[in-house]
């Protein structure tokens, strides 16, 4: 691993645990045990670091997504294990980390999306044509639209902003926020799925 990508690794989590603001290039350059000056020798500045840091967890997301979609057999399925995937992954950031990216770098990450660089949207599409092709999805959707649309609900059900006190668990607020959702584009084949896997999840809950 060359120095660049151990310093976004590390800053990762790093930010992920304490917070973006907590964390210095002085916490960063000891926790790597290299000097301050090497740092800036690769990155201009923090706001350089995040940006790296965003991107690679931008890549690891699309390949855990591509990898979940070709184990599962049918898109409700890797729907479920995605929405337990992100769930784990919401519960390892820091509020701290949240917050920071919400109020610090929210610009940013709008610019991403409007980009549409933000890996959900390129796999949602994906999921949609696959849903249709398996007849899970009605075919009379319109997958552009469709695909915008569940980005700003993935986009919705992860914001703080629905349970800003955390009376409701984020998992809960995905599931019922994007479940609903599916199950007004899906067949009766798709409403079949949904209600199997998640009656199977309640189960083992």
């Amino acid at each position: 691993m060359d120095s660049k990508q151990r310093i976004i690794e590390e800053a990762a989590f790093l930010f992920r645990t304490y917070g973006i603001r907590t964390v210095t290039m002085d916490m960063l350059a000891s926790k790597l045990g290299i000097s301050k000056r090497t740092i800036y020798e690769i990155f201009s500045d923090k706001d350089e670091i995040l940006d790296g840091v965003v991107g690679w967890m931008m890549k690891k997301q699309q390949e855990v997504i591509q990898q979940v979609l070709s184990e599962s057999d049918n898109v409700i399925e890797a729907l479920f294990r995605i929405m337990d995937l992100m769930t784990v992954h919401y519960h390892m950031m820091s509020p701290a980390f949240r917050l920071d990216l919400k109020r610090m770098h929210g610009v940013r990450l709008e610019k991403l999306r409007d980009l549409n660089e933000m890996p959900d949207s390129g796999h949602f599409r994906m999921i949609i044509e696959r849903g249709v092709r398996e007849g899970i999805f009605r075919e009379d959707i319109d997958v552009s639209v469709i695909n915008r649309c569940m980005f700003e609900v993935g986009k919705m059900s992860a914001s703080d902003d629905i349970s800003p006190t955390g009376e409701i668990p984020a998992e809960e607020v995905m599931k019922n926020v994007y479940l609903n959702y599916l199950r007004g584009i899906s067949t009766p084949k798709g409403l079949d799925l949904i209600n199997f896997y998640e009656k199977r999840e309640n189960n083992r809950n």
